[in-house]
């Protein structure tokens, strides 16, 4: 008889394989294509883009007949472009797979607000696609906007105007920050909007790429017993953290232009609140479904009030005993910033299904831990002080956590292994790494990547999402800055200000220490 791990391997292996053949079928691997990375030369290409299009290369998720070329201002050659990504890919792969990989990628040197590079561009692809054998006839291009926003929009007017394919699709994937503020975001959506077709634009926020928050759907609605908790009869309050436990390690000079409140909760967190705050979709797969989430999405957005600075507490770390630098104390930051690196805030989803249930975000720097997590506390069972004679029954939780080590558990109640009827708290673990230890699971990039080829807009932000995440922050950050209200200190390597655990007992969440998840 086998033993288990034999089994789940096996699982893996063929979940892997079947993943590959339904990709095999999809129509822009039968076509040519070309994927164009702007901003080929900076740090984010180099260390996200250009590896995760290798991964999809090397695992055949791409075809590999694809054009990759390498977009930006500097001058270099192929082979000087080459060696500047290939310690990045090496990482991912053997010399023999990086070399096939770099065989298809070739780099252009080009203004972003010149029109006639992009011409000279779309003469590149079109010779590149000339000499592409497939079956398909199509050209397919995918630009990849890994540069500054302040060149976005007339880089979508180059393509556009010059390097647009005739036949096949065209798509743009671009990246955050999506605005500054609510006005900068609705003027960049609007100027995008004028040249590019809503369909045609990916805003990518890569935790709509992590494999727990696109579980979210289906875990909230393909089990029976799970859905019918989620209410304001059943749950207490619902957090959801994201946490570092380093500083900005000299980087503090761009963080400071954000702040933790743009850099994290209004983006990211927000995003993974929608999913698990949303109501049900028409559809969670098949035709339609990517705007049918989207829909669901916005309507939540929609249903909570605009935080003040009244919703929030705010954080600046400091030095430790230990030689931890604080925030102040990087070279980069400004004297005297009052920007913050933590921030916790109390929203309210005015729904009939969540209507008094708090959603406590929390995010900061330099905190005790690496983590992020989505945290769902019941309430307390009834009776059960006179039900078990006077021993503490701790509250169920429900924890999905995103990062490290994935996994889903649910905190239950259970009768201490003996002779007497004592309460402990264990839990119901799925973590990935043990079950699905063989399967293949890309990086959040890599999943995004491979979504936008495959026309999936689900996971990514909508023009109205947006707008509608925006209205909410706003009023707070415009309050927080014309008021110069000054973060309150935290240690380095601390939970965080006391001030914030005292927000979370007035929401009513309790916290029992002697429980621990291994």
């Amino acid at each position: 008889m086998e033993d288990s791990s034999s089994d789940t391997r096996a699982v893996s292996v063929r979940l892997a394989q079947e993943d590959r053949a339904l990709c095999q079928q999809r129509d822009y691997m039968q076509h040519k294509l070309s994927i164009v990375v702007l901003g080929a030369s900076g740090d984010l290409a180099k260390k996200k883009t250009y590896p995760s299009l290798f991964d999809l290369h090397k695992n055949k998720y791409i075809p590999a007949h694809v054009n990759i070329v390498g977009y930006a201002r500097s001058s270099m050659s192929n082979e000087d472009f080459h060696g500047k990504i290939r310690s990045y890919l090496e990482e991912k792969g053997n010399s023999e797979e990086v070399n096939s990989f770099l065989s298809r990628c070739t780099y252009f040197s080009g203004q972003y607000d010149d029109e006639s590079a992009f011409a000279s561009l779309h003469e590149t692809l079109t010779r590149l696609e000339s000499s592409t054998q497939c079956s398909g006839s199509d050209c397919n291009r995918m630009f990849y906007f890994a540069i500054p926003p302040n060149v976005f929009i007339a880089s979508a007017r180059g393509i556009k105007s010059a390097a647009q394919s005739p036949t096949g699709w065209n798509r743009i994937i671009v990246e955050k920050p999506f605005g500054h503020d609510l006005n900068s975001a609705l003027e960049m959506s609007g100027q995008l909007q004028a040249i590019w077709n809503e369909d045609q634009i990916y805003r990518i926020d890569h935790y709509l790429g992590k494999e727990m928050v696109q579980n979210l759907t289906i875990f909230r609605f393909g089990n029976t017993f799970l859905e019918p908790l989620l209410n304001n009869r059943y749950v207490q309050a619902v957090k959801i953290t994201f946490k570092e436990n380093f500083g900005t390690m000299g980087r503090g000079g761009y963080f400071d232009n954000y702040g933790i409140i743009r850099d994290i909760m209004q983006n990211h967190l927000m995003q993974v609140m929608t999913l698990v705050a949303m109501e049900p979709p028409v559809k969670v797969a098949g035709e339609g479904y990517p705007n049918f989430i989207r829909d669901s999405k916005v309507n939540v957005l929609r249903s909570i009030a605009p935080l003040s600075a009244d919703d929030v507490v705010l954080g600046q770390y400091v030095a430790d005993d230990k030689g931890n630098e604080g925030y102040l104390d990087d070279k980069t930051v400004p004297n005297g910033s009052i920007t913050p690196t933590f921030a916790q805030a109390v929203l309210r989803v005015h729904t009939p299904r969540w209507e008094g249930v708090p959603f406590i975000m929390k995010a900061g720097k330099a905190l005790d831990e690496r983590k992020a997590e989505i945290r769902i506390q019941f309430k307390d069972a009834p009776a059960s002080t006179f039900v078990f004679d006077g021993q503490t029954c701790p509250r169920n939780e429900l924890v999905l956590r995103l990062q490290p080590s994935e996994a889903v558990y649910f905190k239950v109640n259970v009768k201490k292994p003996g002779l007497f009827t004592t309460l402990q708290q264990s839990e119901l673990d799925l973590s990935y790494h043990t079950r699905y230890p063989d399967v293949y699971s890309p990086d959040a990039y890599t999943r995004l990547l491979l979504d936008t080829l495959r026309g999936s807009q689900a996971t990514f932000v909508r023009s109205d999402e947006l707008e509608a995440s925006w209205r909410i922050f706003d009023p707070l950050l415009k309050q927080i800055e014309s008021e110069k209200r000054k973060p309150l200190p935290y240690t380095y390597g601390s939970r965080g200000p006391p001030e914030a655990d005292e927000m979370l007992e007035r929401s009513g969440i309790t916290r029992h220490g002697e429980y621990s998840w291994a």
